[in-house]
């Protein structure tokens, strides 16, 4: 499906923020997900905190892999620069990007399956080099363009859309990234627009790569009942011989403010997610406890979210490679290749 333009209409009491620049100004092309996709929730929380933090569009990188994850980079940002990678390859890319030119925001947009499957390693040796970006995952479950097979993260017990029971243990990116020393690790809900909004800001703030995993539903492939990532689907119409689905639009689910660090969502299908935010006194900046937290929370089933884990001290990429402080597009030629006797003498170092 080919995307649409916003008409360019702004209403003339907009706010502005500083650089002159209204909300819509941060909005990218119509979304062609499917309505009530948890994704577009997530669209509209990165719009907000890319308005409020005043970032220049066109100082702005947005990178994605594969999948219906990936399409979110085309709605938001439209003036920013872009690369939409093959899968699992976005943290690769990123990480080259970012070498080449440290003065742009990254912002790299990947799914359960594009980071948690084919690209697991990519991630891993992303948040090894400490990549300064934002690292989104909008978690969903499902392989939603190939018809809804379970992802990595799919729970033991989380049936398809089929019927068939998932049997094999999920991973937890916040865990994983926990585990492997991630600088920054948060986790939100996507109709939780006001606990989700802070949380990419202080992503969009941290010097290094910070990891945001927002549990995302699908409203097409993980939406019926056992379903644990799920919003109701009522199916209407099948025609088997095309292949035809209907995918009736739905309200957004959203979180109301209600105070409490538990949260049950109720989703359409009767089935509930429980949300647990992190309390008062909890210390984002011990590891050790941030990973007891998340396991925890896990054994009572519930999906621990909030700011997990940051190093407020960590160094990031160019810090610990010692690059130059000029990014190596605004570098001379005649800097960066000194000519062949400079790389024969070079050579011969190591003969």
């Amino acid at each position: 499906m080919t995307s649409i333009a916003k008409p360019p209409v702004r209403h003339p009491s907009l706010r502005q923020n500083s650089l002159g620049l209204t909300i819509r100004d941060y909005e990218g092309v119509m979304s062609t997900l499917c309505a009530g996709c948890g994704h577009d929730s997530v669209t509209a929380a990165l719009v907000q905190a890319a308005w409020e933090l005043e970032l220049e569009p066109h100082r702005a990188a947005k990178m994605s892999g594969i999948g219906c994850s990936s399409k979110t980079t085309a709605y938001f940002m439209k003036q920013s620069h872009g690369f939409n990678s093959v899968h699992g390859r976005m943290p690769s890319v990123t990480t080259g990007a970012a070498a080449a030119n440290r003065g742009l925001t990254y912002i790299g947009i990947s799914g359960d399956g594009d980071s948690l499957s084919i690209g697991i390693g990519q991630m891993a040796h992303a948040i090894r080099r400490n990549v300064n970006m934002l690292y989104v995952i909008e978690n969903n479950g499902v392989y939603g363009l190939t018809k809804g097979q379970f992802s990595a993260s799919a729970d033991v017990g989380s049936t398809s859309k089929r019927g068939e029971a998932n049997e094999q243990a999920p991973i937890d990116p916040a865990l994983l990234a926990l585990s492997i020393g991630a600088t920054f690790v948060a986790r939100s809900f996507s109709g939780d627009k006001k606990q989700l909004v802070p949380i990419l800001k202080a992503g969009l703030s941290h010097k290094g790569l910070a990891l945001v995993d927002v549990i995302s539903p699908c409203v097409t492939f993980n939406d019926h009942e056992g379903s644990t990532k799920s919003y109701k689907y009522t199916r209407e119409h099948e025609v088997e011989a095309v292949h035809a689905d209907y995918v009736p639009v739905h309200a957004e689910i959203t979180l109301p403010d209600s105070g409490d660090q538990l949260r049950v969502v109720q989703m359409h299908d009767g089935s509930c997610v429980r949300l647990r935010s992190t309390a008062a006194d909890y210390d984002p900046t011990d590891r050790s406890s941030a990973y007891a937290h998340v396991r925890a929370c896990q054994q009572r089933g519930e999906i621990a979210t909030g700011l997990l884990f940051v190093d407020e001290n960590s160094r990031e990429m160019h810090d610990l490679l010692r690059t130059p402080e000029s990014p190596l597009i605004d570098i001379p030629f005649d800097r960066l290749c000194p000519g062949a006797g400079a790389l024969d003498a070079l050579m011969a170092r190591y003969r």
